[in-house]
Order: C-alpha cells, then sequence, then structure tokens
C-alpha cells in the first residue's frame, strides 16, 4: 500500500480513537460469519492498515466451491492471512449450539492473543442473520472469559431500519471511519472483481462509504494486549 493508506487513516478518524495505535508491530483478528463480511464491514479499515498482520476467520462456507476460493483471493487482496470452516449457513437459519460456535473461532485462529478483535455486532448490521448474531455473541463470551485475549474488542456498527434502507453507521458509533473514493473503490473492487457481484447486486449497493465500529467494554482482568 502506498502513502495514500496514510492520509486516508487521517481523514476517516481521529488518530486518538484508533485502536491499532502506530509504532508498534500489532495483530488483529476479523472474526465474521461469512466470506465478504470482513469486507463489506471492516474492508477499508483493513486496508488502511496494511502494516498490521491481519487474520481473518470465516465461520461458514468452506464446503462452498464458489464462495471459499474467492475468500482465499481475498485474503491476498486484504493483505491478510485466514481460515474458513463450514458450520451450517442454510436458508432456514436454524440456531447453532453456542458451544460449538465457540468452538469453532478458536479452532480457527493461529494464536488466541491480538491486539484488536474486530467481529459483528450483537444484533448483526442488517435484519436479520441469526449467523451474525451468533458470531458477535461468541467472541465476546470467548474475550470476556479470557479465552480470547486483545487489548480492544470492536463490534460493527450498522443498522438498516428493520429492513427499510441499506445499512449505514449506527449515529452512536463509537469509530466511525468514512473512506475516501480511492479507499472506497479499492474496497468496492473485492466485492465486485473478487466475490463476483454484480453492481445492482445488494452486496454492491450496500457496500458502505463509511464503517463503524462499537467500543467493548467490561474487558476481563486477565486480558492484554497481544503481539507476535
Amino acid at each position: 500500500m502506498s502513502g495514500d493508506c496514510d492520509s486516508d487513516r487521517r481523514a476517516g478518524m481521529q488518530v486518538s480513537s484508533d485502536p491499532l495505535p502506530d509504532g508498534r508491530p500489532r495483530s488483529a483478528a476479523v472474526i465474521v460469519a461469512h466470506p465478504d463480511d470482513e469486507t463489506l464491514w471492516a474492508g477499508g479499515y483493513i486496508l488502511s492498515h496494511d502494516d498490521c498482520h491481519w487474520f481473518i476467520a470465516a465461520l461458514c462456507r468452506a464446503g462452498d466451491p464458489d464462495r471459499a476460493p474467492k475468500f482465499r483471493r481475498a485474503l491476498e487482496r486484504l493483505g491478510a492471512r485466514g481460515a474458513i470452516a463450514d458450520l451450517d449457513d442454510g436458508p432456514e437459519q436454524r440456531p447453532l449450539d453456542g458451544a460449538l460456535v465457540r468452538e469453532t473461532v478458536l479452532s480457527l485462529l493461529p494464536t488466541r492473543v491480538f491486539d484488536l478483535i474486530l467481529t459483528h455486532g450483537p444484533g448483526g448490521e442488517y435484519t436479520r442473520h441469526l449467523r451474525h448474531e451468533e458470531t458477535s455473541g461468541a467472541v465476546l463470551s470467548l474475550w470476556r472469559s479470557g479465552e480470547l485475549r486483545a487489548g480492544s474488542l470492536w463490534r460493527f456498527a450498522y443498522e438498516d431500519g428493520r429492513g427499510s434502507y441499506l445499512p449505514r453507521v449506527v449515529e452512536v458509533a463509537d469509530l466511525r471511519f468514512p473512506l475516501s473514493p480511492t479507499l472506497w473503490l479499492q474496497k468496492q473492487r473485492v466485492i465486485t472483481e473478487i466475490y463476483g457481484f454484480a453492481p445492482d447486486s445488494w452486496e454492491v449497493r450496500t457496500t458502505p462509504k463509511e464503517e463503524g465500529f462499537q467500543a467493548t467494554s467490561a474487558r476481563p482482568s486477565g486480558a492484554r494486549a497481544g503481539g507476535h
């Protein structure tokens, strides 16, 4: 990435709000339900922090012959490592056992210590996908129990007015990260060129030009910043 990312970062957020401060090696995990969630909800933030060691874990679609290889290509474009599991993702959205979701999260990660963890919001980002909510709850549970350790846990902060409009950053987001046109285009190209969504698809129309995150409180006493 070029110096453009530095200017994008300065334009996008207050430096004091950034949970990944400059000046030392940093590690971050993005834990999502599906391949493409990492790009839709946090792709700009990932791309603008190219000096971070990113690991992206997707809990569903490892057995999908279309989506799984696209996820691996997206990892390359995002400058990240990653892994994918194959939890049930059928249209019925049958609830999954919480222990299974937590075990799956841990099985995908190369370490249990990070500087930052990003994941879904407690209600997901739109109305509604149960896997987003289950992923959020599993990550929060693991973090609060100390099984996952990170200096910061940030959850995606979007809503869609109960389906009345496309997802957008919630008004009370702790971190609002507007994307420059250049950065947004880089993110959109992952959605269109790698994941292959059509220009009129929900995913392309949704791709946020501003990203939002909510800080999570009640950090467990045993948690600390990570590193390699």
